[in-house]
Parts: C-alpha cells; sequence; structure tokens
C-alpha cells in the first residue's frame, strides 16, 4: 500500500509542478510612455545640463544625504519610526503579502491527517446489530490540476496586487519625509516672519513715541501720530496672527512625526539655513519617471489584472480535481493498523464547464474592462508625475533670480527706511515719506522670507516627484 499511495502521490504533485504550465495570459507589453521624452525647454526652465554624462538617479540619493540639516535628519527619522499613515501603509503590504501567499500555496497539493470514529446500531434484542468503525490515513482532498493556468494566473495577480502595494508603502514613505521637511521649513518660515513683525511693531512703536513727543513740542501734526499709530498696530496684529502660525505649523509637525519634537532640533528662522543638497542631478530623461513609486505600483495593478483575464480564460476550460487518501479501517482499534485493514483510494474528477447563464463570458468581459482601465490609469500616472516634476523644474529655473532680486528689493526699502526715517527725526522731511519707507521695507522683508520658503520647498518637491531615495 505505501508504494501505491506514493506512487500517486507523486502522480498528484507531478501534475502540480506541471500545473500552470499553460498561460492564457495576454502577452503583456509595457504601453508607451504618453509623455515627450525631454523636459520642457523656454525662459522658465533652466538650460539643460551640457555634456553626454550620465546622471546619477534621484532614487540613488538617500533622504540622508539630501537632507543636509542634521536637526531636519532627526525630525525625519522620528516621523519614519511613529507616524501613523506610514504603519498603515507597511500593514497594507503585509495583508497584501499574506493574500498572496495564501494564493501561492493553491498551485501544489495539500496532505492531510485524518482520523475518525463511529457507531451505529440497529433493531433490538436479538436482531440487534452494532458496527464499529475506526479509521486513520494521510491524503491529498480536492486538488485541482491547473492544466490551464488558472490558478497560476491568480497566483500572478496577487503577487502583482502586493507588489504594487509595496511600492504604495515606498510612495508613502517618500510623501512622508517630503510633508515633514516641507512642514519644518515652513516653521523656520512662520519663525522668520513672526521675528519680522515684531522688530517692526518695535520700531513702529519707537516712531510712535517719538512721533508723540514732537507733536507737544509742536513740531509733529496729530495725523502724524495716527499714521505711526497704524503701523504699530498692524504689526502688532501680525505678531498675533504669526504667533498663532508658528504654533500650527508646530502642531502639524507634531503630527507627521507622532509625537512631540524636541525644542531644541526647531529652527529660529529660515535665513542661512541650508535645509537640503543645493542643486539636484540636471539633464535627466522622463525615463526617469518609470522609478517613481506610484508609476511602478500602477504598473503592478496593470499586470494583476492582465493576469485576472487570463484566469477568466480558462475558466471556460475543464477543471480536473485530484483526491487521494490512504490508511487503515478497522471495527476495532486493536485491528487497526494491521495489513489487512489497509485502505486506498484514489478519485480523479472532472468538471466541463456546458451552460452556465453567461458567468464566465461576464467575468471575462469585467477583467478585459478592468485592464483597460488600469492601462489608463498608469498612462494618467505618468502624465500626473510628467506635469508635477515639469511644474517643479519651471519654479527651479526662475527661483534663483527671484530670490536675488527681493533680496536687492530689501536692501534698498532698508536703506530707503535708513534715510527717511533719519530725514523726519532731523525735521528735513514729512513723517509720510518715512511711513511709507517703512510699510514698503515690512512688506519686502515678509516677501523675501516667502521666496526663501519656496526656494527651499520647491527643492524639497523636486525630489520627491523624481522618485526621492528613501534609504
Amino acid at each position: 500500500m505505501a508504494r501505491w499511495f506514493m506512487r500517486s502521490t507523486t502522480s498528484v504533485l507531478t501534475l502540480g509542478l506541471l500545473a500552470g504550465c499553460i498561460s492564457l495570459d495576454p502577452d503583456y507589453q509595457r504601453p508607451a510612455v504618453p509623455v515627450p521624452a525631454a523636459w520642457p525647454q523656454g525662459g522658465a526652465y533652466a538650460p539643460p545640463a551640457a555634456g553626454p554624462g550620465v546622471a546619477p538617479s534621484v532614487a540613488d540619493t538617500g533622504w540622508q544625504d539630501f537632507f543636509v540639516d542634521a536637526d531636519l535628519r532627526a525630525i525625519v527619522g522620528q516621523a519614519l519610526d511613529n507616524n501613523r499613515d506610514l504603519r498603515v501603509a507597511v500593514q497594507n503590504v503585509l495583508a497584501a503579502k499574506a493574500k498572496y501567499n495564501v494564493q501561492d500555496a493553491a498551485t501544489l497539493p495539500t496532505l492531510n491527517a485524518t482520523g475518525s470514529t463511529g457507531y451505529s446500531r440497529t433493531g433490538a434484542g436479538a436482531t440487534r446489530r452494532e458496527t464499529k468503525a475506526i479509521s486513520a490515513g494521510i491524503g491529498v482532498s480536492a486538488f485541482e490540476a491547473d492544466l490551464f493556468g488558472r490558478v497560476a494566473s491568480l497566483t500572478r495577480a496577487e503577487l502583482e496586487t502586493y507588489l504594487a502595494q509595496e511600492e504604495t508603502a515606498r510612495a508613502t514613505r517618500i510623501s512622508l519625509i517630503s510633508e515633514v521637511a516641507t512642514a519644518y521649513i515652513t516653521y523656520a518660515a512662520d519663525r522668520s516672519l513672526l521675528r519680522i513683525a515684531q522688530q517692526t511693531m518695535d520700531s513702529a512703536q519707537h516712531s510712535a513715541d517719538v512721533t508723540r513727543k514732537r507733536l507737544s513740542n509742536g513740531v509733529a501734526t496729530r495725523l502724524d501720530v495716527a499714521e505711526a499709530d497704524t503701523v504699530y498696530q498692524t504689526a502688532r496684529a501680525d505678531v498675533a496672527s504669526y504667533t498663532t502660525q508658528v504654533a500650527q505649523a508646530l502642531n502639524a509637525l507634531e503630527i507627521l512625526t507622532g509625537g512631540p519634537v524636541d525644542p531644541a532640533r526647531l529652527p529660529d528662522g529660515i535665513e542661512g539655513r541650508a535645509f537640503t543638497l543645493a542643486t539636484l542631478p540636471a539633464g535627466m530623461s522622463t525615463d526617469v519617471l518609470l522609478n517613481r513609486p506610484d508609476v511602478l505600483s500602477a504598473e503592478h495593478s496593470l499586470k494583476s489584472a492582465n493576469a485576472n483575464i487570463g484566469a477568466a480564460r480558462a475558466a471556460f476550460f475543464p477543471t480536473v480535481s485530484l483526491t487521494t487518501a490512504a490508511g487503515f479501517a478497522s471495527s476495532a482499534f486493536g485491528n487497526l493498523f494491521q495489513a489487512r485493514s489497509q485502505s486506498l483510494s484514489f478519485t480523479p474528477s472532472v468538471s466541463v464547464p456546458l451552460f452556465d447563464n453567461g458567468a464566465n463570458q461576464g467575468n471575462l468581459d469585467y477583467a478585459k474592462a478592468t485592464q483597460a482601465a488600469a492601462v489608463a490609469t498608469y498612462e494618467k500616472t505618468i502624465q500626473t508625475a510628467f506635469r508635477e516634476v515639469a511644474d517643479a523644474l519651471a519654479r527651479r529655473g526662475t527661483i534663483a533670480e527671484q530670490l536675488d532680486a527681493q533680496q536687492a528689493t530689501v536692501r534698498s526699502a532698508q536703506t530707503s527706511y535708513d534715510l527717511s526715517q533719519a530725514r523726519y527725526t532731523q525735521g528735513a522731511d514729512s513723517y509720510l515719506n518715512a511711513l511709507v519707507a517703512q510699510r514698503t521695507l515690512y512688506s519686502a522683508q515678509q516677501t523675501l522670507v516667502s521666496v526663501r520658503l519656496t526656494d527651499a520647498s520647491n527643492l524639497v518637491t523636486l525630489y520627491q516627484v523624481l522618485g526621492g531615495g528613501v534609504k
């Protein structure tokens, strides 16, 4: 019996190994990239890098190399350890992997040990009969011999779904790194705006005090006092507003990091700080988009949909199911494992679909429609990625000029304010000129902070949309 069971089990295993050799999946071809081969050019974009050299991949630039600010690196690390969205993404990957493992197990037979006992009685008295039955054995139950690749296609579909979920988790990780960096830089900008508002408020208060003294001496007018107080009150209101913004920026940062941030690691302003590398690789083709995790995830989803078509096609063909068992059966436990109690069974079955009210055709049509939608989703994902990178490059191509111009504006406004204030104090000019100069300086300083924020945030965004590394 042992030799027969080994032969039948070997036959079942052989069928399991041969299963899926036939695949009815459509031949997969990656869709053509629906974007230009080169990035946009023109006045808004920096000129392409000279020379034919191949630029290193942004994906190979780990975030710890890209973010040069040690405090920022520490806060990003805290977020990667504690962020709840990232934890959800990781668990989704584990769930997808578990589903794949379940489906993959169906490609090979499962061996089960069984045991049972039974008792029955009929009649009474002299006609009473009792029957006892005890059995024990091992066997393979209803294993589907995947002659047309249905199970293998379903397994490939689950594998691609798992890989898509992995890329989604990587995208979540990159997005989190970018969000933390942006929140950190925004906090720095808000601190700068608060400091500028406080300085302007103090300066305006001093000017208002000087103007009141000049009014008491008959030199200034009540209009001068009212105008001086207007600047003070404006700055005072801004101090309150920026104080709120600083608190809200910290709240946003702590949500991302999953807990309190060490105050010693928070920036006191945006000026004079290098948060990231100054540049990213230039001269890249749009093929870099194919390595973005969201694009890779969309392609894995497309491959999964492709495999589901194969499974739907295989459902039109016969299904072969195999069951085999070997063991012992007896009416008494003492005789259970004797040679005369051996039992053997081998039960193959074939199911041929004849009439299913169009269910198989409906499943096939659904799989094809899902695959067509996955193609469109993949193409749309690449187009969105192209636009995100192009927008960031457009901002990158002009931000240096804008920053330089705004810094020059602040210097000029500061000089104008200093001269106007001196002339007013000496009585050589009206307070109106000093007032205008102060407002101009205050506005220019605020705009400079905004431009610096745009500059730093744009580089973070460019790193993200190019599929920045997560090492």
